[in-house]
């Protein structure tokens, strides 16, 4: 139930709302359905579950921004249009490489691909065919300039997108210089696909709103970016390591995790705002960081997951506080090799593609957004001259 807050300007009347639009209908939409009361998220009809088992991140994609999942000759000729355009132009790494070394990685991110708009053929026309070519391309480039940014922040030279590779091996490949495994690409592509697509978000809805002023679509991510990296919205992976990393060791879990339960300080990676029992796709991720950790020995993070969710279930579990989607995927990517600094943008080289899903859909039957407020300052006041104030 959402509470409503309840206001009377100063003409006396009375206003009844919902704080930050909880539970307001803004639009339709058929690309994503979650159910939080039972822990379910459907990207347009197919349970997350079956296109993690199933699905390739490109296929995903392909899904979410098309509505159909694609043929064999579709995937094909999708994958070859975002191989095409892996490539960040000369210019653009040239820019990148003169930003300050220190700068956060999300504004690095969202400078870049403000920056790349400028390359993009200036097309005022909003068509399904046009803003389709750009998002695909935005798809395409995210993994090579996130996989820069690691590598400039190390003092590296970026790595060139290998097209014999997968989305998610060459993004891993081009961070470490390595060609992954086919275990830990495939990770990559599961945490991928379930990072896509999640109803109407900050991030999302931001760029709705966006584009819905018919600007170009390399403003409307941009402004998504920038909403994802605010702390009340991405970067909560980031807190679940620095988390651990305070913890320590296993045996301190149960002292730290009480004493912060009974300070009331915010646990990173537990609650939701829509889901009140486990999200789906932190059951999934779970399974992932478990086998990582055996394959490489470093039983430490999972083990101590493991341990906070123990406790957390056991203390606030009755208040619908489960591990969200970001809790096991901290350890997931610290296991695949990911510095900490790029957890957020990696959250958005998958994200691209639901943000681009919702930006095509909102320009097929485009209304502009235009909310109102409850207006609650002064109506009467009288206009004082410089001098006598």
């Amino acid at each position: 139930m959402v509470k409503k807050r309840e206001v009377i300007d100063k003409s006396g009347n009375k206003h009844s709302f919902s704080e930050g639009m909880a539970g307001v209908i803004a639009t339709t939409s058929e690309i994503c359905f979650i159910n939080g009361a039972e822990g379910k998220l459907i990207y347009r009809g197919v349970p997350i579950e079956d296109l993690a088992e199933k699905s390739t991140f490109e296929e995903t994609s392909y899904f979410l921004l098309y509505g159909e999942l694609p043929t064999q000759k579709e995937l094909h000729e999708f994958e070859k249009r975002l191989k095409k355009h892996r490539a960040i132009p000369a210019t653009v790494l040239d820019v990148m490489k003169q930003m300050p070394d220190d700068a956060n990685t999300m504004q690095t991110l969202r400078t870049v691909v403000s920056l790349m708009g400028l390359y993009e053929p200036k097309n005022d026309e909003h068509s399904v065919k046009e803003t389709s070519g750009e998002v695909e391309k935005l798809i395409a480039v995210f993994p090579t300039i996130v996989a820069a940014i690691q590598r400039l922040r190390e003092g590296k030279e970026p790595v060139a997108p290998d097209n014999s590779l997968s989305h998610a091996a060459n993004l891993i490949y081009m961070v470490t210089g390595e060609k992954p495994d086919d275990y830990a690409a495939r990770v990559l592509d599961v945490c991928l696909i379930l990072h896509a697509e999640h109803g109407f978000n900050a991030s999302t809805f931001t760029s709705r709103v966006v584009i819905s002023t018919l600007t170009d679509v390399y403003s409307a991510v941009t402004a998504a970016i920038g909403s994802l990296r605010g702390p009340l919205h991405g970067g909560a992976n980031e807190g679940v390591m620095h988390l651990l990393d305070e913890i320590g060791d296993l045996e301190s879990v149960e002292k730290v995790i009480k004493n912060k339960l009974e300070t009331k300080a915010k646990i990173m990676g537990f609650g939701h705002r829509v889901y009140k029992v486990l999200d789906p796709r932190a059951k999934i991720l779970s399974q992932y960081s478990k086998r990582l950790a055996e394959i490489t020995g470093k039983q430490k993070y999972y083990a101590m997951s493991k341990k906070i969710e123990e406790i957390m279930k056991r203390e606030v579990g009755d208040r619908g506080i489960y591990p969200n989607v970001d809790f096991f995927s901290a350890s997931v990517y610290h296991y695949l090799g990911f510095s900490l600094e790029i957890y957020t943008p990696i959250f958005a080289v998958s994200r691209i593609s639901g943000w681009g899903a919702h930006i095509m859909e909102q320009l097929r039957e485009n209304r502009l957004f235009r909310p109102t407020s409850v207006y609650l300052g002064d109506i009467d006041r009288k206009y004082m001259a410089i001098s006598d104030r």
